[in-house]
């Protein structure tokens, strides 16, 4: 079969290209042609449009885009109908793909979406175009399900892939040699986002409290999607950047500063105290809090509906908030118990169910059914 595929973010495209992998194992005349990113293009098939060109962060920076985007979405309209999939395959970034979701149904090619847009936590009168234009919806947090319940929506919860992708995680042996890091000086993660954007909100007040904590080494974790040389402008004496072993940093983290996004979710898997973190323009700021639906903005404090992780948003975070709050992590015992336990909850209610491997089973059976 032929499937094309949207991933908007560099998340997106990590776990496309798992499913993207699974599916080939369940249909072995597998086709793809996507909208994505390099793992993706790892996987097999063509590359349409890279997702660097589509990453915006922010109410404000998404409606001044609006000229490009309308621009994006002719080019993938009129590509997705030249290429006549048999089932157009969503991953999360909803703006985008709630409209495709549109040109899609209203031509005649099936739609699936894997990872749910958020509209639970803004607009979520959004339900009423999922339920109108999205055929299966494949959702990876267990109150997705709950909330799909209640507009009359069916969704098929299938276990989160970024669970799945720690458990099977094997650290490298070799990451502090070949990172020329200290094996001895306990380490502070970073990890500041993927895109510019969001790097330049959050990374200088991050690594502002270094010279509060000597005896640690901050670790900045980088990505490979932006070029090694633009993080050169945050470099300071003790800090040392890794790139693309976000996973093997965390690994030996005693404590981290996390961009809230996949990444808290990640850090509380390994197990590693963390502040989660967030900035966004003033105006972005106050257009989110006037339509932001839940309490909490991390992962963490939502899958486990409480808060298990303090969030420092806008004006709280600053350098000051940043510095007592990394020195109660490491150094009240009973503070980081409490943490942990409730990581413990988070993973229970997670479980173990290889997501992109049931995803990929279920959309070939519904597929084969029509």
């Amino acid at each position: 079969m032929k499937y094309y595929l949207i991933a908007g973010e560099r998340s997106g495209d990590f776990h496309a290209a798992h499913l993207m992998r699974e599916l080939q194992g369940e249909d072995a005349d597998a086709q793809f042609r996507f909208w994505g990113g390099d793992q993706m293009q790892a996987v097999g098939g063509e590359l349409v449009r890279h997702y660097q060109d589509l990453a915006i962060m922010g109410f404000v920076e998404a409606a001044t885009s609006v000229l490009k985007f309308r621009g994006y979405l002719k080019q993938c309209q009129a590509d997705l109908l030249a290429y006549k999939p048999d089932v157009l395959i969503l991953v999360d970034y909803a703006g985008f793909n709630l409209r495709m979701a549109k040109v899609a149904k209203g031509h005649g090619i099936k739609v699936f979406y894997y990872i749910s847009p958020k509209i639970w936590a803004w607009n979520q009168g959004r339900v009423e175009k999922v339920k109108e234009r999205v055929d299966r919806m494949f959702v990876i947090l267990p109150f997705e399900k709950e909330f799909y319940d209640k507009f009359g929506y069916h969704v098929d919860y299938v276990g989160n892939p970024t669970a799945d992708a720690v458990a099977e995680f094997e650290p490298d042996p070799d990451f502090f040699e070949r990172n020329r890091l200290e094996p001895d000086k306990p380490i502070i993660a970073v990890l500041p986002g993927s895109r510019k954007q969001e790097i330049e909100e959050m990374l200088h007040e991050m690594i502002a409290i270094l010279p509060g904590f000597q005896e640690y080494q901050f670790v900045v974790a980088g990505v490979d999607n932006l070029d090694p040389n633009y993080y050169k402008h945050f470099h300071r004496n003790g800090i040392r950047f890794v790139f693309d072993q976000t996973f093997d940093l965390l690994t030996h983290a005693k404590a981290a500063l996390v961009t809230s996004g996949t990444a808290t979710l990640e850090t509380a898997l390994f197990d590693v105290p963390q502040i989660v973190c967030y900035r966004t323009s003033v105006l972005s700021y106050a257009i989110g809090k006037m339509v932001i639906k839940v309490p909490f903005i991390s992962l963490v404090n939502l899958i486990a509906g409480r808060a298990v992780v303090k969030e420092f948003i806008q004006n709280d975070f600053n350098a000051r908030n940043l510095l007592d709050e990394l020195r109660l992590l490491l150094t009240d015992e009973a503070y980081m118990a409490r943490m942990k336990a409730g990581y413990a909850e988070l993973r229970q209610k997670l479980g173990q169910q290889q997501a992109a491997k049931k995803t990929a089973g279920l959309m070939v059976k519904y597929l084969k059914a029509g």
